[in-house]
């Protein structure tokens, strides 16, 4: 409940004592010395949370929940005081522009600035004396120390935990793992006489302790020998190896070997090789937590070559599953959850004995809504079934649990153990991912986040712990991706390239982490009935019309320092204006969700702090010019808003890493000028940070845009529009400067003005994603030499060179898009062996295309394919039932004798769903599927 504050708070403390030491004139040695404090302090906070959160009424208890609030808001305290301190000794540092202008302004408020640096450099010794009271008290309660990344799970509570009931089930009780236990047993029974290794991963309460404990029933009598183990969260080695010792001697009837209790490491060791040695041994390791597990006990597992050496594994962390690679043949098996059919069948069976699994038709609705908020979780289906089994039948009675599954899951003693369950992989987590994680909380139900935007927000409110030789966007995927591998997070939509585009966490996680972000002040949802805000939390939603938080002059909300604004009706003027009136620590303000506001503050440059800025799909037409001022921010999102010129104030947000405006119409036909970028004024090469700039229109009167590109040097990713024919010289001698360039977008500013990009000699050898769309010459030839290129797209580009011969060799590409008449000639050929990776392939609106020819062995990957309208075109080519990976084919207005003629069973059985589109009027396509079975 303390750890992810004090830990957050210690680390911004650290670069303000190097990077920013010149900041802290005269107060540099106390804060230093709070961070020692703090630092102490964390090496026992797992401890104390853990303890704090045992729903005890005992003294102690009691004692620790108050002492852990305390040191909570003595960290905010650090924060709130430092925060100000800073922004009061840089807007003394800021240059004043005329020198006698300026000195007259420094002037005119030094005192008033001496007086406010005065008052708050004094409440530093002061919040000091509070946090050394604090620690002193700590000696009272006993804390255990514990690494910072590790976790505890020797809490002093004691629960029942109902995983354990699950192995005992009748198999006629469990629903929906006869595929997954089928798929198992085979893995274990069959394959390589090596020791291998079948790892079951899944989120907690899925049911991998049932799954696995079926297939070890079925299974053990397969096997010479045999043994379950279950593995605690802080298990200790030698325990773990004379309790294995221990069943597999007793799973045979023999007697354990003498003084097996008291045996060292190595003796245990060598007894169980002995052991095991020459047998076939099966050996179910259930509920493995640490990724070093399989270091542990790989050595006491002999490899037997002629025997079948089988271990089992449950765990959450894939990465647990994956360590095992390291030494051993290694099968992971992702665990779904529930469809909903057979989540409504196991619902059913448990909440209606009486009727024989058969719901009574006045409670179908609220059932099925019930079902649906478990999404697939077994664990909580049986639960809440279970719960509701006790219940008489009356709706009124479901129609409470329902509304108030929140409140029920922490208060009722037959729902606890669901929170239980899940809450244990958020505790596991270190300090900095546990802020990490908490922020989905702060998303509506069911919300599907992009990535990318929760990665931008963790950096902006400090949760990303810098590393050497990698960027704070490198570092913070590493976060998301370490959150879905301990399936904690879900994850919606992936990308071509397998990395992870939306996502969102389990409904009942949710809801379990609302409670402990409201706890831990992190959060606080403000809307309809609840709007009362409470006093210390640190980011806030402003839901549905809930304004009066914003436009209040009673409530002192000053220390927030997150606003998301969600709203689908108007943002009142009032609104918009009090948000920098009454917030003046904020680091993010998103206005993505709220479509409907028209404009920013003027004065949004107030806010000293701010690093992240949204108004993306808002209809915002222009930025204040005080948005110069915010000279801290890192990300500024405009893209779908009304915004067509950034003002020349802009220059001066040094520290600005992406910046993202482009606008799409996409009720306006298909042409190359659709998405709009954004046009700048001279002086935005000043703003050398940049890591992302797109879509920037370089057809801008008086204004030398590549003059200013050759200065952003760092761009990971650049979007051109409105580009001529020339200025490609120019843009070449750009990009040829950009070596950390992954992402490049151009296009012509006509269908007529050719790309010309021929004289780049040195192209960025860490180009990833190249889109080119205008007509071309010719194909560029340098593009053959990209060997880190992932995905091309050649639209308008009037081609007439065949241009799979350019491309066919590319090493790493996935997606290839040839689309609106980018190739005018009547035959591409798809040689033997061509495009090795292609995964995604399309060829839409080529309108001279009569023969399309794959050879066996081409497109070898290939997934997805997509073309039409190609009017001349007669028929697929034969080779199509030669990609045997093919699960998905689209036609787009193909014409009649095309669909016809062409025998679409020739396709591979793989593609199972085969998808034609076609106009019904002028303004859009309807979408109908032909779902073909296997």
């Amino acid at each position: 409940m303390a750890e992810t504050a004090v830990g957050l708070v210690k680390d911004k403390l650290i670069p303000l004592l190097t990077e920013e030491a010149y900041l802290l004139r005269g107060v540099h040695k106390e804060v230093e010395k709070i961070q020692c404090d703090l630092d102490y302090i964390l090496n026992f906070l797992k401890d104390a949370d853990a303890r704090a959160e045992i729903n005890t009424s005992t003294n102690s208890n009691q004692g620790i929940k108050l002492w852990v609030k305390e040191l909570r808001k003595a960290a905010f305290e650090v924060e709130d005081v430092i925060d100000e301190y800073v922004h009061l000794m840089a807007q003394q540092q800021r240059p004043h522009g005329h020198r006698f202008i300026g000195f007259l302004r420094r002037t005119a408020c030094l005192v008033v600035k001496l007086k406010s640096r005065h008052d708050i450099a004094s409440k530093i010794p002061d919040i000091r004396q509070t946090i050394r009271d604090i620690n002193q008290r700590s000696a009272d309660y006993g804390f255990n120390s514990v690494l910072q990344h590790g976790s505890t799970s020797n809490q002093t509570n004691t629960w029942y935990d109902p995983r354990k009931d699950f192995r005992f089930l009748k198999e006629t009780e469990v629903v929906g793992v006869e595929s997954a236990r089928d798929e198992l047993i085979g893995k274990l029974k069959g394959g390589s006489p090596r020791r291998s290794v079948i790892s079951v991963v899944g989120m907690g309460g899925l049911g991998k302790t049932t799954i696995a404990h079926q297939v070890y029933v079925r299974t053990k009598g397969s096997f010479d020998c045999h043994a379950w183990i279950e593995v605690s969260q802080s298990y200790q080695k030698v325990e773990l190896l004379r309790t294995l010792m221990k069943k597999l001697c007793e799973a045979r009837n023999e007697p354990v070997p003498e003084g097996n209790d008291g045996m060292d490491e190595t003796t245990v060791t060598t007894k169980l090789r002995d052991y095991l040695q020459g047998k076939m041994y099966l050996v179910i390791f259930d509920d493995v937590w640490n990724i070093n597990f399989w270091g542990d006990i790989k050595n006491v597992l002999p490899e037997n070559n002629d025997k079948n050496g089988r271990i089992m594994i449950t765990t959450r962390d894939v990465e647990v599953a994956k360590f095992c690679k390291t030494s051993s043949i290694v099968h992971i098996h992702h665990l779904q959850a529930l469809p909903l059919e057979k989540a409504w069948e196991l619902f059913c069976n448990k909440a209606f004995h009486e009727f024989e699994g058969h719901c009574p038709t006045h409670l179908e609705k609220l059932s099925h809504e019930i079902v649906e908020r478990c999404q697939g979780l077994p664990l909580a289906i049986v639960a809440i079934a279970g719960l509701l089994s006790t219940k008489n039948n009356a709706i009124d009675e479901w129609r409470k649990l329902l509304t108030s599954l929140s409140s029920e899951l922490e208060s009722n003693q037959h729902l606890t153990s669901i929170t239980k369950i899940l809450s244990l992989s958020y505790n596991d987590l270190p300090y900095y991912l546990k802020s990490c994680f908490l922020y989905f909380g702060i998303f509506p139900r069911d919300y599907s986040v992009r990535c990318g935007r929760l990665i931008r927000q963790w950096i902006a409110e400090g949760f990303v712990k810098s590393k050497k030789d990698k960027s704070l966007e490198v570092v913070a995927e590493e976060y998301m991706a370490e959150l879905i591998n301990r399936n904690l997070v879900q994850v919606l939509q992936v990308d071509f390239d397998g990395k992870a585009r939306t996502c969102r966490i389990h409904d009942l996680l949710r809801e379990i982490i609302l409670n402990k972000m409201e706890d831990l002040s992190f959060y606080q949802v403000l809307s309809g009935n609840n709007s009362n805000f409470k006093g210390l939390a640190r980011r806030i939603s402003i839901v549905n019309g809930s304004h009066h938080v914003v436009t209040s002059n009673t409530l002192d909300i000053s220390h927030v320092r997150s606003v998301f604004i969600i709203d689908k009706d108007d943002i009142p003027s009032t609104v918009v204006s009090a948000i920098t009136t009454n917030f003046k620590l904020l680091k993010v303000l998103d206005f993505e969700d709220a479509p409907n506001l028209d404009h920013l503050p003027h004065d949004i440059g107030c806010f000293f702090h701010l690093k992240y800025l949204s108004v993306r799909g808002t209809r915002v037409k222009s930025l204040p010019k005080s948005i110069g001022k915010l000279e801290n921010l890192e990300t500024l999102d405009l893209k779908q808003s009304l915004v067509f010129d950034l003002p020349a104030e802009i220059r001066r947000l040094h520290k600005l890493r992406h910046l993202a405006a482009y606008h799409l119409d996409r009720n306006e036909v298909y042409h190359i000028n659709r998405q709009k970028g954004v046009k700048a004024e001279r002086g935005i090469g000043q703003l050398q940070s940049l890591q992302e700039l797109y879509f920037i229109e370089v057809n801008v009167f008086g204004v030398d845009i590549f003059e200013e590109l050759r200065k952003l040097t760092k761009l990971r990713k650049l979007g051109i529009k409105k580009l001529r024919s020339a200025d490609g010289r120019a843009l070449c001698d750009c990009v040829q400067k950009m070596n950390h360039l992954e992402v490049l977008d151009v296009t012509s500013i006509s269908e007529d003005e050719t790309i010309d990009l021929e004289s780049m000699s040195s192209p960025p050898q860490f180009l990833q994603r190249l889109y080119l769309y205008g007509p071309l010459r010719k194909l560029p030839k340098w593009i053959t030499r990209l060997e880190n290129l992932v995905r091309i797209n050649i639209y308008f580009s009037n081609l007439e060179d065949d241009p799979l011969k350019a491309l066919k060799n590319l090493p790493n590409l996935l997606k290839l898009g040839i689309c609106f008449d980018a190739y005018l000639g009547e035959k591409l050929h798809f040689e033997e062996r061509a495009f090795p990776k292609l995964k995604v392939l399309r060829l839409r609106s080529l309108s001279k295309l009569r023969l399309l020819v794959v050879e066996e062995g081409a497109l070898f990957n290939l997934e997805e394919f997509y073309i039409g309208p190609s009017p001349q075109l007669k028929e697929l080519s034969s080779g199509f039932q030669y990609l045997r990976n093919l699960k998905k084919v689209s036609f787009w207005e193909m014409p009649t004798n095309f669909l016809m003629f062409q025998n679409f069973q020739s396709l591979p059985s793989s593609a199972a769903n085969v998808r034609f589109y076609y106009r019904i009027d002028e303004d859009f396509t309807k979408v109908q599927e032909i779902m073909r079975g296997k």
